[in-house]
């Protein structure tokens, strides 16, 4: 039997494999939200989670969690602290060596030691809209708002939030010894920002990361996040220069079929729902098998990697994900 890496890298790369991987997900953190800086124990938490669930499940693959560190603090803070669209002409990127990249590198690079000569890891890193929205009060409204008032002051703030995030990225890589970056990105949800206006303000910082991370010799997922139902318009994403997608299928009622054709071909993360709802949580080992065998019949087992539409429920019971690995061979 061919090692996890090369199973995984073959699939990533459309190549036919012996057996179909599968990749989940968890946050390892009580609030993910949090910032390390303020709550320190959140760091050990994180390592300690990943490392549980090396352990325990033997994963083909994982994706190192940024819990702690999902957005720059000085940056949210002068975000939030933004009163007007003009005020984000003010905003500066951090510098190379700025504690929230040192930290993060630190953090893949204990990780990546304890297992990555073993398996593919790729690093979750936030889109700079993700970033921006999730800083501000009136979060996707208040991003829409900004954009109608002063597109280029928005353009400009996205710009210096990618800025930091491509250092990240390639650090992550380059020291770091992650395989890649594993990009999060979703549509502003407001009605002001259509395809056009996120195509022309808001994709370029988000490009400009994935070539950032392609440029260190990262391989790369993008994940189109369909977070607590947000929807996404899947054709504004389809020509981001990414190896690999992971959308939310059962929240976009996409299959993994149609997804793999909306992205010409690449190879397709995902599957299952990532709720407690969903088959992969509540269901009987016949039921998750069974579900496994469809998606498999209906999408084909070639550049695809078995997955839910985001991270799943902290208290899952591993053998749930054993059953779908069992059932995919």
């Amino acid at each position: 039997m061919a090692d996890k890496r090369q199973l995984v890298l073959d699939a990533f790369n459309n190549k036919p494999t012996e057996r179909v991987p599968v990749g989940f997900w968890f946050h390892y953190t009580q609030n993910e939200l949090k910032s390390a800086y303020d709550i320190p124990e959140m760091r050990a938490q994180n390592i300690a989670g990943h490392k549980k669930f090396y352990e325990g499940f033997k994963p083909d693959f994982v994706k190192l969690m940024s819990d702690g560190y999902f957005f720059e603090p000085k940056t949210s803070a002068f975000l939030r602290s933004a009163t007007s669209a003009k005020d984000l002409y003010g905003l500066k990127p951090i510098a190379e060596d700025d504690p929230w990249i040192k930290d993060q590198v630190s953090l893949v690079k204990e990780l990546t030691s304890e297992f990555g000569s073993e398996i593919v890891t790729v690093y979750n890193v936030f889109a700079p809209a993700t970033a921006f929205k999730w800083s501000v009060e009136g979060a996707d409204k208040k991003v829409a708002a900004l954009i109608k008032e002063d597109k280029d002051a928005v353009i400009y703030a996205l710009g210096v939030i990618a800025q930091n995030t491509q250092i990240l990225a390639k650090a992550v890589i380059e020291e770091g010894g992650a395989d890649g970056i594993y990009l999060s990105v979703q549509n502003i949800q407001d009605p002001g920002v259509d395809p056009d206006t996120y195509s022309e303000v808001v994709s370029p910082a988000e490009i400009s990361i994935l070539t950032a991370a392609n440029s260190a010799g990262g391989i790369n997922v993008l994940h189109v996040c369909g977070y607590e139902g947000a929807k996404n318009i899947f054709s504004i994403f389809k020509n981001y220069p990414a190896k690999v997608i992971n959308f939310a299928s059962v929240v976009e009622g996409v299959s993994l079929k149609e997804g793999k054709e909306i992205f010409k071909g690449k190879a397709i993360i995902g599957g299952f729902a990532n709720t407690k709802d969903g088959i992969l949580y509540k269901g009987t080992k016949e039921e998750v098998q069974a579900e496994t065998k469809r998606l498999l019949a209906e999408a084909g087992r070639t550049g695809i990697i078995l997955g839910a539409d985001c991270t799943i429920p902290r208290d899952i019971d591993f053998e749930h994900l054993e059953w779908v690995r069992e059932a995919a061979k």
